[in-house]
């Protein structure tokens, strides 16, 4: 394993740790995905909801785009390894 390799695997176990801590806590955890527009991101809820929603920064709030279908929601969890 390399140096980046071992840095991008710490990160990666990081991020999960957070999400974990985040929505035990009660708070949803923000997806960022590559293959979405620069102002939109996934908001996971502690009840295993997801939301798509635009970030509106003038506002400092989320503007609900949609929900996806269970379907989606299970194919997101499994795209970023979240189960």
């Amino acid at each position: 394993m390399t140096q980046i390799q071992e840095i991008e695997g710490n990160g990666t176990a990081a991020v999960k740790r957070l999400r974990i801590k985040k929505l035990k806590d009660g708070h949803p955890f923000m997806i960022n995905s590559k293959d979405l527009p620069v102002s939109q991101c996934y908001l996971e809820y502690p009840n295993g909801s997801i939301n798509l929603v635009a970030i509106v920064r003038s506002a400092k709030e989320f503007t609900l785009i949609r929900t996806p279908s269970a379907i989606e929601r299970t194919a997101l969890r499994t795209k970023y390894n979240l189960s």
